[in-house]
């Protein structure tokens, strides 16, 4: 791809509407947290059913997310995103008016769907804007230190909303930010040429509801049973579903998600270090928030405040840190260096105590999670897009996002389901506590897969900055 004839100030002005993009859709995922238990209460959820706020969203968001960087490809990435912001508006207004449980699930499930438009238009542009300058590297930090800033400051920022508003605002919040976006990228953003091709709905539809399949069977499996009827039917269907999407991909024409991408060297693996990185991660917030509230008794906004000192080791480490010691490292070192430092950081939350304290049990082990995740994220994304063919660009944005967001969702319900099995339906200190340990220590266990795998299927060859550039170097700008 050329690079962008966009003027320096405007092109970086485009680069804060892409991190910008990746921080909403993040913080979508989080900043429902703290305001569960008043959406349970007001809207009528079941203890069973109130995950679904969040899987609607992560389930829609990570199974429509090659659906969008296979829409991105054909029709233009400015295009794909102007219309991803517009239907995350739509979705946000719905979530904050619901009157009932259907309702609310549809409005995230909407809201996701936006989300999986947005993300791979987004990465998309940033390689346009960046590709092929010696500024790719900085921009790619910036637009990976937007993930976690965004799931973290969802937290602190539902807190805050909860607390002194009301809870329909943790949505409507995303309203106003879609609306400025929108306003500025036809200034900001290049449009992109769409290439010639069709859409694949059944792919589309496979993929999501087998997701959504695999996702509900492992929630409901704590309360019903691994062994009953009804979780063992629906991890069937989902896998069902998931074997036919490939099945379709690999006779269609214009496939969803052309399997041989799977050959472009590091793509697997990348993808593979993002899937167990959002596995590890995103567990790690929601039971640390969780922990400082239920069990150290912290309010919705305290317990959002305590999680911004690693919100800030991030950014440091994404923007300052990470691109330097890639620069003289590699990717592979760091991101195997990353994985060690989130599974220490977990183990050591996993000591938590049912009489501790944020200064001792949480603030130093957080950070050491927070500086593993942010080695790690951003080398892991440059490489999974730099791996892939400039024409393919939109799917392997969407295909590494959905690494991410199937990681996020897989994990978080398989250890929700660890936690409850070792709490046994107890409510006291002690009870939770052992439950947020097992957690933390599950969620430790997938870093530490995260290291094995990137430090036997990763090559060290050449920077993930080298990848992207010769990536970017090809791909067409319709100025």
């Amino acid at each position: 791809m050329s690079t962008s004839t966009a003027p320096a100030p405007r092109r970086w002005l485009g680069l804060a509407l892409i991190a910008a993009a990746q921080f909403v859709v993040i913080m979508d995922t989080s900043i429902i947290g703290v305001a569960l238990p008043d959406i349970q209460a007001e809207l009528g959820f079941t203890p069973e059913s109130l995950s679904w706020v969040f899987n609607a969203y992560v389930v829609a968001f990570g199974g429509l997310l090659l659906l969008g960087g296979r829409l991105s490809d054909v029709f233009g990435a400015r295009r794909v995103f102007i219309a991803g912001w517009v239907t995350l508006a739509l979705g946000s207004v719905l979530a904050g008016a619901a009157t009932n449980v259907g309702l609310e699930i549809a409005g995230r499930a909407v809201q996701g769907a936006g989300a999986a438009l947005i993300a791979p238009a987004a990465l998309t542009l940033l390689m346009v804007l960046f590709g092929g300058t010696p500024e790719l590297p900085r921009a790619f930090a910036v637009y990976g230190a937007a993930a976690p800033i965004g799931g973290t400051a969802g937290v602190f920022l539902g807190g805050v909303l909860t607390e002194y508003a009301s809870w329909p605002w943790v949505f409507y919040v995303t309203v106003p930010i879609a609306a400025l976006v929108l306003v500025l990228t036809p200034f900001a953003l290049p449009a992109v040429r769409g290439g010639r091709g069709s859409v694949d709905l059944a792919g589309a539809i496979t993929a999501t509801a087998g997701l959504a399949a695999v996702v509900y069977g492992v929630v409901r499996a704590p309360e019903v049973g691994w062994g009953s009827l009804e979780t063992i039917t629906a991890l069937a269907v989902g896998a069902a579903l998931l074997v036919a999407f490939f099945v379709i991909q690999a006779k269609s024409r214009q496939p969803l998600l052309r399997l041989g991408i799977f050959r472009a060297p590091q793509l697997g693996a990348a993808n593979l270090a993002q899937l167990l990185l959002g596995a590890a991660w995103v567990p790690m917030w929601f039971f640390l928030n969780l922990y400082l509230q239920q069990v150290l008794g912290a309010g919705a906004f305290a317990s959002g405040a305590a999680l911004l000192p690693m919100t800030a080791l991030i950014v440091i480490g994404m923007v300052a840190l990470a691109p330097r010691l890639q620069a003289r490292f590699g990717a592979k070192p760091l991101i195997v260096a990353g994985f060690a430092l989130l599974a220490a950081g977990l183990g050591w939350l996993a000591l938590v105590r049912p009489d501790g304290s944020y200064v001792a049990d949480v603030l130093p082990a957080s950070l050491v999670a927070a500086l593993g995740m942010a080695l790690a994220f951003v080398p892991s994304l440059g490489t999974a897009i730099g791996a892939a063919r400039p024409e393919e660009t939109g799917v392997a944005s969407g295909l590494v996002n959905t690494s991410y967001q199937i990681g996020s969702a897989v994990g978080l319900a398989v250890l929700t389901a660890v936690g409850a099995a070792v709490t046994a339906g107890g409510t006291d200190a002690t009870a939770l506590t052992s439950g947020f340990s097992a957690a933390f220590l599950g969620a430790g266990v997938v870093a530490l897969i995260g290291l094995l795998a990137a430090a036997a299927l990763l090559r060290g060859a050449r920077s993930t900055a080298s990848a992207a550039d010769d990536a970017a170097a090809r791909a067409t700008v319709d100025a």
